[in-house]
């Protein structure tokens, strides 16, 4: 699917192909949540780095890495608008095939999400309200289902393989990962 997207004074403009455009996952993690998201979650789709083309604006992005509990700071890139702020895309050079768009940047209509994932609710400050229906999967951390699953259990055609087995990251997705470095810690 062709997801065409924009910054909010709509300075940046991009596109991308995307193979998993259901917004079924949601961020509950600090670092999502303070750099993308703003009803306590972020948002982050799967997409193919290769496809994606900044239309107008690129010289008004900017990168942001994100501080780690250790320190350091996350290889992930968080690409966003430099006049208006908005968060428009993570890349993370250990998978370079892939880009994740956030979804709220996205102007493209995404299909509606019969059923969500909450993840990191770990890290959720009491003020969010995660509104978990019936059939919704929650996790403290990461999920051990891959994006690939969860796109194929809500019907819809998955590619990019990906489990979580303790924390560590096998194949090629997980929208957040980049932001966390690869670790299963909750950070608030």
């Amino acid at each position: 699917m062709l997801l065409e997207g924009s910054c909010h004074c709509r300075a940046v403009r991009f596109s991308v192909e995307s193979r998993e455009a259901v917004p079924f996952m949601r961020c509950y993690c600090s670092i999502c949540r303070k750099t993308a998201g703003s009803g306590g979650y972020a948002i982050n789709l799967g997409a193919d780095k290769s496809t994606l083309k900044v239309t107008a604006g690129s010289e008004t992005l900017r990168v942001y890495r994100a501080k780690l509990e250790d320190g350091s700071s996350s290889p992930g890139e968080r690409h966003f608008c430099s006049e208006c702020g908005s968060p428009l895309w993570l890349w993370d050079p250990r998978w370079p095939e892939l880009v994740h768009p956030q979804a709220g940047a996205i102007d493209t209509p995404l299909p509606e999400v019969p059923q969500t994932t909450h993840i990191f609710l770990a890290s959720k400050p009491a003020w969010v309200e995660a509104h978990v229906k019936e059939g919704d999967l929650c996790f403290d951390g990461y999920p051990k289902e891959s994006l690939e699953s969860g796109t194929a259990a809500m019907g819809c055609d998955g590619a990019w393989g990906a489990v979580m087995v303790h924390g560590a990251l096998e194949g090629a997705y997980m929208g957040c990962l980049s932001a966390h470095g690869g670790s299963d810690g909750a950070w608030g």
